[in-house]
């Protein structure tokens, strides 16, 4: 017999070969440790089923604030107040088990959240933060649009001041939890002076219309959505006064970045420790593959190649993660 059994293969192994854990904090190795046993014991054995069927894992996602981890370094309202080192290893092992799960928590906290938090009145933190911490209210974060990806800086939708309102209308794409979200942060570009400002759209506001994009390849546990806005009216007390111009959107971008490196890390530790388990396991010709020089030259590239991955994000992790 030389199949091997799968339910083991995503579990992860020892890849520290340089001696990185002696670099952190009790409170990062706290939460590190705590993720780790999550990813490996509750994401692995299921997440699978979840990715087949793209379907939204939530027993998952409703593990995460009991984890102590929802909020990122936000402090204070209930939030996790994480350092930017634990911020990372959060998401490397959220990522290492499953990446739409990783996307889920950094659509809601990293970017969501985030832009409450840097950009948003200290009573708009008090009305949504707290129950976002205990994701009671989910968050979703509308920049994309169908003709403006990457450059998200020539958004179209507008925003109309009529009295103590403001009308929205426009189109988003591709936006994380877009159809189900409890606040919306759609950002949108004033018609009177052009600036781009933000707009919590709350859920049920009537023109905010949202469809699941599917048939995707990846992150099919995560739902991004098309939406359309026609004519939805947000209340004067719904802008967040912080985000006067597109710098303040690339304030909040540029504090969730180091996350993308992060998640890239995940996801080529559990490709190699896959790699490996898999490697040991498979037998062919009488041997495991792992005795051969060809899979042990391969095993080793991927190690480097993953080690240095870590030493990057370390450096990154040292950093602030907020914007100027």
């Amino acid at each position: 017999m030389t199949q091997v059994a799968s339910e083991h293969l995503g579990e992860s192994l020892g890849t520290d070969f340089f001696s990185v854990r002696e670099q952190f904090t009790d409170e990062q190795w706290s939460h590190f440790i705590t993720v780790r046993q999550f990813v490996n014991e509750e994401v692995v054995p299921v997440v699978g089923a979840y990715w087949e069927r793209a379907e939204i894992c939530w027993p998952l996602i409703r593990r995460l604030p009991e984890l102590g981890i929802v909020g990122e370094d936000i402090k204070g309202y209930g939030c996790a107040g994480m350092s930017p080192m634990a911020c990372g290893l959060v998401t490397m092992e959220l990522h290492r088990g499953d990446g739409s799960l990783g996307v889920a928590l950094g659509v809601h906290a990293g970017l969501a959240m985030q832009s409450v938090a840097m950009l948003g009145s200290e009573e708009q933190k008090e009305r949504w933060l707290p129950a976002m911490a205990t994701m009671d209210k989910i968050g979703a974060f509308a920049l994309t649009e169908p003709d403006h990806g990457s450059d998200s800086v020539a958004l179209e939708t507008s925003a109309r001041r009529d009295g103590d309102s403001w009308v929205l209308n426009g189109h988003k794409r591709w936006i994380g939890f877009g159809s189900l979200a409890d606040l919306v942060i759609v950002w949108a570009r004033n018609t009177e002076d052009g600036k781009v400002g933000a707009f919590v759209v709350e859920k049920g506001s009537p023109g905010y219309q949202a469809e699941v994009i599917e048939g995707k390849v990846s992150l099919r546990s995560v739902w991004q959505a098309d939406i359309v806005l026609d004519n939805v009216r947000v209340p004067e007390e719904n802008r967040l006064p912080g985000a006067r111009s597109f710098k303040d959107t690339g304030k909040v971008l540029a504090a969730t970045r180091s996350t993308c490196a992060w998640a890239a890390l995940g996801h080529a530790t559990s490709a190699y420790d896959t790699a490996l388990r898999y490697a040991r396991q498979r037998r062919q010709f009488g041997e495991p593959l792992a005795s051969f020089q060809v899979i042990q030259q391969r095993l080793v590239s991927m190690l480097a190649d993953l080690t240095a991955m870590q030493l990057y994000c370390l450096q990154i992790g040292a950093w602030p993660r907020r914007g100027g």
